[in-house]
Protein backbone atom coordinates (compact mmCIF):
# COMPACT_ATOMS: atom_id res chain seq x y z
CA UNK A 1 0.00 0.00 0.00
CA UNK A 2 1.78 3.20 -1.23
CA UNK A 3 0.07 6.80 -0.98
CA UNK A 4 -0.85 8.24 -4.11
CA UNK A 5 -3.28 11.40 -5.08
CA UNK A 6 -5.38 13.03 -7.74
CA UNK A 7 -6.52 16.34 -8.11
CA UNK A 8 -9.85 18.23 -9.24
CA UNK A 9 -11.77 21.44 -8.26
CA UNK A 10 -15.10 22.20 -7.79
CA UNK A 11 -16.93 25.42 -7.42
CA UNK A 12 -18.26 27.10 -4.36
CA UNK A 13 -21.81 28.09 -4.77
CA UNK A 14 -22.66 32.18 -3.53
CA UNK A 15 -19.44 33.09 -3.64
CA UNK A 16 -17.87 35.85 -5.98
CA UNK A 17 -15.46 35.36 -9.05
CA UNK A 18 -12.38 34.86 -8.57
CA UNK A 19 -12.84 33.39 -4.94
CA UNK A 20 -15.39 30.96 -5.74
CA UNK A 21 -13.50 28.13 -6.90
CA UNK A 22 -11.72 25.23 -4.50
CA UNK A 23 -9.14 23.05 -5.69
CA UNK A 24 -8.75 19.42 -3.68
CA UNK A 25 -5.61 16.97 -3.67
CA UNK A 26 -7.89 13.56 -3.09
CA UNK A 27 -5.06 11.39 -1.18
CA UNK A 28 -5.34 7.27 -0.99
CA UNK A 29 -4.19 4.10 -0.82
CA UNK A 30 -3.07 2.96 -3.73
CA UNK A 31 -1.35 -0.89 -5.41
CA UNK A 32 1.34 -0.08 -8.25
CA UNK A 33 0.76 -2.36 -10.57
CA UNK A 34 3.44 -1.58 -13.44
CA UNK A 35 0.74 -1.31 -15.91
CA UNK A 36 1.10 0.74 -19.39
CA UNK A 37 -1.34 3.32 -18.09
CA UNK A 38 0.51 3.85 -14.49
CA UNK A 39 4.01 4.13 -16.69
CA UNK A 40 2.64 6.62 -19.65
CA UNK A 41 -0.02 8.68 -16.85
CA UNK A 42 0.67 8.39 -13.59
CA UNK A 43 -2.64 6.92 -12.45
CA UNK A 44 -2.26 3.95 -9.98
CA UNK A 45 -5.33 2.08 -9.03
CA UNK A 46 -6.60 2.14 -5.35
CA UNK A 47 -5.81 -1.23 -3.25
CA UNK A 48 -9.30 -2.13 -2.95
CA UNK A 49 -8.35 -4.87 -0.24
CA UNK A 50 -9.08 -2.12 2.24
CA UNK A 51 -11.89 -0.03 0.51
CA UNK A 52 -13.95 1.40 1.04
CA UNK A 53 -11.59 4.01 2.79
CA UNK A 54 -13.02 6.51 5.62
CA UNK A 55 -12.47 9.41 4.78
CA UNK A 56 -10.62 12.69 6.21
CA UNK A 57 -11.01 16.19 5.36
CA UNK A 58 -8.30 18.52 6.22
CA UNK A 59 -9.25 21.74 6.98
CA UNK A 60 -6.08 24.46 6.77
CA UNK A 61 -4.90 27.21 9.27
CA UNK A 62 -5.56 30.65 7.49
CA UNK A 63 -2.65 31.17 5.14
CA UNK A 64 -1.13 28.13 5.17
CA UNK A 65 -1.09 26.17 2.22
CA UNK A 66 -2.45 22.26 1.73
CA UNK A 67 1.64 21.20 1.23
CA UNK A 68 1.60 21.72 4.73
CA UNK A 69 -0.49 18.90 6.01
CA UNK A 70 0.42 16.69 3.01
CA UNK A 71 2.98 14.51 5.92
CA UNK A 72 -0.01 13.70 7.46
CA UNK A 73 -2.48 13.11 4.51
CA UNK A 74 0.46 10.39 3.25
CA UNK A 75 0.35 8.80 7.07
CA UNK A 76 -3.30 8.42 6.86
CA UNK A 77 -2.87 6.44 3.06
CA UNK A 78 -0.60 4.16 4.17
CA UNK A 79 -3.35 3.12 7.33
CA UNK A 80 -5.72 3.10 4.93
CA UNK A 81 -7.42 6.36 5.33
CA UNK A 82 -8.39 8.48 1.88
CA UNK A 83 -8.13 11.88 2.86
CA UNK A 84 -8.24 15.92 1.32
CA UNK A 85 -6.38 18.50 1.39
CA UNK A 86 -7.61 21.65 -0.42
CA UNK A 87 -6.79 25.51 -1.64
CA UNK A 88 -9.29 27.94 -1.12
CA UNK A 89 -8.38 31.55 -0.71
CA UNK A 90 -11.17 34.56 -0.21
CA UNK A 91 -11.90 37.62 1.64
CA UNK A 92 -13.63 36.89 4.18
CA UNK A 93 -12.64 39.69 6.17
CA UNK A 94 -12.80 43.75 4.46
CA UNK A 95 -9.37 44.06 2.78
CA UNK A 96 -7.55 40.63 4.18
CA UNK A 97 -7.13 37.98 0.99
CA UNK A 98 -6.35 34.61 2.68
CA UNK A 99 -6.08 31.44 2.01
CA UNK A 100 -8.85 29.80 4.21
CA UNK A 101 -10.65 26.45 5.35
CA UNK A 102 -13.71 28.73 4.11
CA UNK A 103 -15.77 30.46 6.79
CA UNK A 104 -18.96 32.30 6.73
CA UNK A 105 -18.87 34.94 9.38
CA UNK A 106 -22.17 35.79 9.42
CA UNK A 107 -23.15 32.45 10.99
CA UNK A 108 -21.10 32.92 14.34
CA UNK A 109 -23.04 36.38 15.02
CA UNK A 110 -25.05 36.06 18.53
CA UNK A 111 -28.15 35.99 16.17
CA UNK A 112 -27.40 33.03 13.76
CA UNK A 113 -25.16 30.55 15.39
CA UNK A 114 -26.22 27.61 15.70
CA UNK A 115 -28.85 27.57 12.66
CA UNK A 116 -26.50 27.10 9.67
CA UNK A 117 -23.74 26.03 9.00
CA UNK A 118 -20.24 28.73 9.12
CA UNK A 119 -18.41 26.18 6.99
CA UNK A 120 -17.82 27.27 3.40
CA UNK A 121 -16.38 24.56 1.82
CA UNK A 122 -17.32 21.34 3.43
CA UNK A 123 -20.59 20.98 1.35
CA UNK A 124 -19.00 21.56 -2.25
CA UNK A 125 -15.44 19.42 -0.91
CA UNK A 126 -18.09 16.19 -0.20
CA UNK A 127 -20.45 17.14 -3.48
CA UNK A 128 -17.39 16.22 -5.18
CA UNK A 129 -16.24 13.42 -3.11
CA UNK A 130 -19.62 11.44 -4.44
CA UNK A 131 -18.93 12.51 -8.08
CA UNK A 132 -15.44 10.33 -7.76
CA UNK A 133 -17.18 7.69 -5.62
CA UNK A 134 -19.51 7.03 -8.62
CA UNK A 135 -17.12 6.73 -11.66
CA UNK A 136 -13.60 6.71 -12.39
CA UNK A 137 -10.43 5.79 -10.61
CA UNK A 138 -11.85 5.54 -6.84
CA UNK A 139 -15.37 4.70 -7.94
CA UNK A 140 -16.63 2.59 -4.80
CA UNK A 141 -13.45 3.35 -2.85
CA UNK A 142 -14.61 5.99 -0.45
CA UNK A 143 -17.05 5.49 2.59
CA UNK A 144 -18.69 8.58 2.53
CA UNK A 145 -20.57 7.52 5.10
CA UNK A 146 -17.45 7.53 7.36
CA UNK A 147 -16.16 11.34 7.28
CA UNK A 148 -13.63 13.28 9.73
CA UNK A 149 -13.56 17.16 9.94
CA UNK A 150 -9.17 17.44 10.80
CA UNK A 151 -8.73 20.84 11.37
CA UNK A 152 -6.06 23.05 12.32
CA UNK A 153 -6.02 26.52 13.77
CA UNK A 154 -8.97 28.16 12.45
CA UNK A 155 -9.67 25.27 10.01
CA UNK A 156 -9.74 23.69 13.62
CA UNK A 157 -12.59 25.78 14.74
CA UNK A 158 -14.50 25.31 11.61
CA UNK A 159 -14.34 21.48 12.05
CA UNK A 160 -15.58 21.19 15.94
CA UNK A 161 -18.63 24.03 15.23
CA UNK A 162 -19.72 22.32 12.16
CA UNK A 163 -19.67 18.84 13.06
CA UNK A 164 -23.31 18.39 12.67
CA UNK A 165 -24.77 15.52 10.52
CA UNK A 166 -27.68 17.36 9.61
CA UNK A 167 -26.08 19.99 7.82
CA UNK A 168 -23.31 17.30 6.59
CA UNK A 169 -24.85 14.17 6.00
CA UNK A 170 -22.12 11.27 6.07
CA UNK A 171 -20.10 13.17 8.90
CA UNK A 172 -19.56 10.69 11.85
CA UNK A 173 -16.79 13.09 13.88
CA UNK A 174 -14.39 15.74 14.16
CA UNK A 175 -11.06 16.37 15.52
CA UNK A 176 -8.72 20.08 15.68
CA UNK A 177 -5.67 20.81 16.54
CA UNK A 178 -4.44 24.48 18.31
CA UNK A 179 -8.06 25.43 17.97
CA UNK A 180 -10.67 26.44 20.39
CA UNK A 181 -14.31 27.86 20.36
CA UNK A 182 -13.38 31.22 22.35
CA UNK A 183 -15.96 33.64 20.62
CA UNK A 184 -14.01 36.76 19.57
CA UNK A 185 -15.03 39.99 21.07
CA UNK A 186 -15.20 41.70 17.61
CA UNK A 187 -18.36 39.40 16.88
CA UNK A 188 -19.84 40.80 19.32
CA UNK A 189 -19.39 38.63 22.33
CA UNK A 190 -18.64 39.52 25.52
CA UNK A 191 -15.01 38.73 26.83
CA UNK A 192 -14.03 35.56 27.81
CA UNK A 193 -17.30 33.95 25.66
CA UNK A 194 -17.10 30.70 24.04
CA UNK A 195 -19.35 29.11 21.57
CA UNK A 196 -21.00 25.74 22.43
CA UNK A 197 -20.03 22.94 20.70
CA UNK A 198 -22.74 20.64 18.76
CA UNK A 199 -22.41 17.47 21.11
CA UNK A 200 -23.96 14.93 18.54
CA UNK A 201 -20.54 13.16 17.26
CA UNK A 202 -17.24 11.89 18.46
CA UNK A 203 -14.43 14.53 18.87
CA UNK A 204 -10.50 14.89 19.50
CA UNK A 205 -9.48 18.30 20.47
CA UNK A 206 -5.64 18.56 20.52
CA UNK A 207 -3.67 21.75 21.21
CA UNK A 208 -0.09 21.83 22.28
CA UNK A 209 2.38 23.38 25.53
CA UNK A 210 4.10 25.71 23.47
CA UNK A 211 1.18 27.35 21.55
CA UNK A 212 2.19 30.78 21.30
CA UNK A 213 -0.41 31.74 18.20
CA UNK A 214 -3.05 31.07 20.50
CA UNK A 215 -1.73 32.49 23.53
CA UNK A 216 -0.25 35.71 21.81
CA UNK A 217 -3.80 36.21 20.41
CA UNK A 218 -6.00 36.22 23.97
CA UNK A 219 -6.55 39.77 23.26
CA UNK A 220 -9.41 38.80 20.73
CA UNK A 221 -11.48 37.15 23.52
CA UNK A 222 -10.77 39.86 26.07
CA UNK A 223 -7.85 38.73 28.06
CA UNK A 224 -4.46 40.49 28.54
CA UNK A 225 -2.37 37.75 28.73
CA UNK A 226 -2.95 34.14 27.21
CA UNK A 227 -2.26 30.80 27.92
CA UNK A 228 -0.90 27.98 25.29
CA UNK A 229 -3.47 25.66 26.07
CA UNK A 230 -6.72 27.04 28.64
CA UNK A 231 -9.27 27.88 25.94
CA UNK A 232 -8.63 24.54 24.61
CA UNK A 233 -9.04 22.68 27.94
CA UNK A 234 -11.87 25.11 28.41
CA UNK A 235 -13.60 24.32 24.92
CA UNK A 236 -13.53 20.25 26.09
CA UNK A 237 -14.37 20.81 29.72
CA UNK A 238 -16.52 23.29 29.27
CA UNK A 239 -17.89 24.17 25.53
CA UNK A 240 -18.55 20.22 25.60
CA UNK A 241 -21.33 18.41 26.59
CA UNK A 242 -21.51 15.12 26.57
CA UNK A 243 -20.37 11.89 28.60
CA UNK A 244 -21.14 9.59 25.91
CA UNK A 245 -16.89 8.65 26.34
CA UNK A 246 -16.05 8.97 22.49
CA UNK A 247 -14.66 12.72 23.03
CA UNK A 248 -11.14 13.52 23.79
CA UNK A 249 -8.60 15.99 24.82
CA UNK A 250 -4.86 15.69 24.10
CA UNK A 251 -2.56 18.66 25.67
CA UNK A 252 0.43 17.88 24.10
CA UNK A 253 4.02 18.69 25.83
CA UNK A 254 6.62 20.85 24.53
CA UNK A 255 4.50 21.27 20.87
CA UNK A 256 3.68 24.70 19.31
CA UNK A 257 0.86 25.77 17.28
CA UNK A 258 3.04 25.14 13.79
CA UNK A 259 3.70 21.46 15.03
CA UNK A 260 0.87 20.24 12.56
CA UNK A 261 2.01 21.94 9.79
CA UNK A 262 5.29 20.37 8.03
CA UNK A 263 6.96 21.02 6.70
CA UNK A 264 6.24 25.18 7.31
CA UNK A 265 6.69 28.00 4.93
CA UNK A 266 6.82 30.87 7.54
CA UNK A 267 6.57 33.06 4.64
CA UNK A 268 2.60 33.39 5.12
CA UNK A 269 0.91 33.53 8.55
CA UNK A 270 2.09 34.09 12.13
CA UNK A 271 4.59 31.42 13.02
CA UNK A 272 6.89 34.89 14.44
CA UNK A 273 4.03 34.62 17.68
CA UNK A 274 4.38 30.87 17.80
CA UNK A 275 6.83 29.36 20.64
CA UNK A 276 9.83 26.93 19.51
CA UNK A 277 9.22 23.63 20.17
CA UNK A 278 10.65 21.60 24.00
CA UNK A 279 10.58 17.99 22.22
CA UNK A 280 11.65 16.54 18.86
CA UNK A 281 9.25 17.68 16.33
CA UNK A 282 9.66 14.53 14.68
CA UNK A 283 8.53 12.47 17.68
CA UNK A 284 5.69 15.39 17.96
CA UNK A 285 4.43 14.70 14.38
CA UNK A 286 4.64 11.04 15.05
CA UNK A 287 2.48 11.25 18.27
CA UNK A 288 -0.15 13.72 16.16
CA UNK A 289 -0.66 11.28 13.30
CA UNK A 290 -1.14 8.44 16.00
CA UNK A 291 -3.82 10.34 17.26
CA UNK A 292 -5.41 11.00 14.47
CA UNK A 293 -4.95 7.68 12.94
CA UNK A 294 -6.16 5.57 16.06
CA UNK A 295 -9.64 8.31 16.50
CA UNK A 296 -10.36 8.28 13.10
CA UNK A 297 -10.16 4.06 12.54
CA UNK A 298 -12.18 3.73 16.07
CA UNK A 299 -15.22 5.92 14.88
CA UNK A 300 -15.31 5.49 11.32
CA UNK A 301 -14.48 1.76 11.39
CA UNK A 302 -15.44 1.00 14.82
CA UNK A 303 -11.83 -0.74 15.32
CA UNK A 304 -11.63 -1.61 19.05
CA UNK A 305 -8.01 -1.92 18.79
CA UNK A 306 -7.68 1.90 17.51
CA UNK A 307 -10.06 2.77 20.44
CA UNK A 308 -7.60 1.06 23.10
CA UNK A 309 -4.92 2.35 21.38
CA UNK A 310 -6.30 6.16 21.85
CA UNK A 311 -7.12 5.06 25.15
CA UNK A 312 -3.61 4.35 25.96
CA UNK A 313 -1.71 7.02 24.43
CA UNK A 314 -4.07 9.29 26.58
CA UNK A 315 -4.98 8.06 29.53
CA UNK A 316 -1.75 5.90 30.23
CA UNK A 317 1.41 7.18 31.29
CA UNK A 318 2.69 8.82 28.29
CA UNK A 319 5.83 11.22 28.69
CA UNK A 320 4.71 13.90 25.52
CA UNK A 321 0.94 14.08 26.67
CA UNK A 322 0.59 16.79 29.62
CA UNK A 323 -3.22 15.76 29.80
CA UNK A 324 -5.33 13.47 28.30
CA UNK A 325 -9.36 12.82 29.03
CA UNK A 326 -12.09 11.15 27.72
CA UNK A 327 -15.52 12.04 28.13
Amino acid sequence: MIPRAIYRATSLPGAKPPYDRVSLKIFYPANYGDSEEERNAGVVPADTSGAPFPVVIILPGINLGPEAYTWLARELACAGIASVTYTLVAEEMPGYISQTPGLDLTALSSDEYGQHPSATAIGPILEELHKLNKEGLLAGALDMNSVILAGHSAGGTVALLNAQPQWFAGVCGALAYGAHTGAATALGYPEDSMFTLPNQLPLLVMGGTRDGCIANSSARYGEANGSPTARVERTFDEALDSNRGDCYLAIIEGANHFSFAHPLDDSTGRPFIDMTTTEPDEELRSMLASLVKNFTLAVARNHPESRDQLNALLLGENPLIKRGARR
